[in-house]
């Protein structure tokens, strides 16, 4: 489904070439939930932001389904299918919740079919539905409308980056719940989520580890996890991991 190939990002500081990633490879196939870890810093965003053509890579080569999309932009490759959803979602003011949620299905929703979506991420719908999405909301509620709206788009792959940022523990709880159904429910799809938190990578089919801008480890979750916290190091490595997030 998703091919990465010897993907490298490079940025300019003060006159000098700096390597933010290097030589990235990973595959992800259909029916999929993959988490990418790892410590601040390390690449996990940048890798997420390539995907879905926020960046271009300075190198390599990006498949989706064995068609190079590598040069393509954001809004094209939203077309094909991937969806992204932002670490601090965007708040649009003068839109209600139905609103945004039509334009991300791409036709008109009846209130029921929208309550619907809502229902599904854990909020009342009829309290949310004709809300405008601006600074009255939450980040825990944003985040839950955010994915909402790729519920309603129905994208080939699904891309969160760090959906935990920002929220409170009880939204987080709410976001592992949310969560698990999408996993329970992947049918000729994938979702790719950015995150440290150990909750989140329990949900996982496979764990992609990465740092200092490269892979360190790709495998099933019951393979991976247990590097990361099977050992006392592991676990004060781990657990790192968790504090900054």
């Amino acid at each position: 489904m998703l091919e990465l190939k010897h993907i490298s990002y490079e940025v300019e500081e003060e006159g000098c070439r700096v390597g933010i990633l290097r030589d990235v490879s990973f595959s992800l196939n259909e029916n999929k939930f993959a988490v990418i870890t790892g410590p601040n810093g390390g690449g996990k965003s940048t890798i997420a932001k390539i995907i879905a053509g926020v960046i271009r890579p300075t190198g390599g080569q990006i498949l989706l389904d064995g068609r190079d999309i590598t040069g393509m932009s954001i809004t094209e490759r939203a077309r094909l299918g991937i969806g992204y959803a932002l670490q601090q979602p965007v708040r649009f003011k003068g839109i209600d919740v139905k609103a945004l949620l039509c334009i991300a299905a791409g036709h008109p929703l009846n209130t029921a079919q929208a309550c619907e979506y809502l229902s599904r991420v854990g909020l009342c719908a009829r309290d949310y539905v004709h809300r405008e999405v601006n600074a009255s909301l939450s980040g825990g509620e944003l985040k839950r409308i955010e994915i909402a709206t790729l519920l309603a788009r129905k994208p080939r792959l699904s891309v969160f980056d760090e959906p935990e940022a920002g929220i409170d523990l009880w939204s987080f709880q709410s976001l592992i719940h949310v969560f698990e159904q999408m996993r329970g429910e992947i049918k000729d799809s994938s979702i790719l989520v950015i995150s440290h938190q150990e909750r989140i990578l329990n949900i996982a089919d496979e764990l992609i580890v990465v740092a200092e801008g490269r892979i360190q480890h790709h495998g099933p979750r019951h393979e991976i996890l247990p590097q990361l916290i099977g050992t006392d190091s592991a676990v004060g490595s781990c657990s790192r991991l968790v504090e900054r997030g």
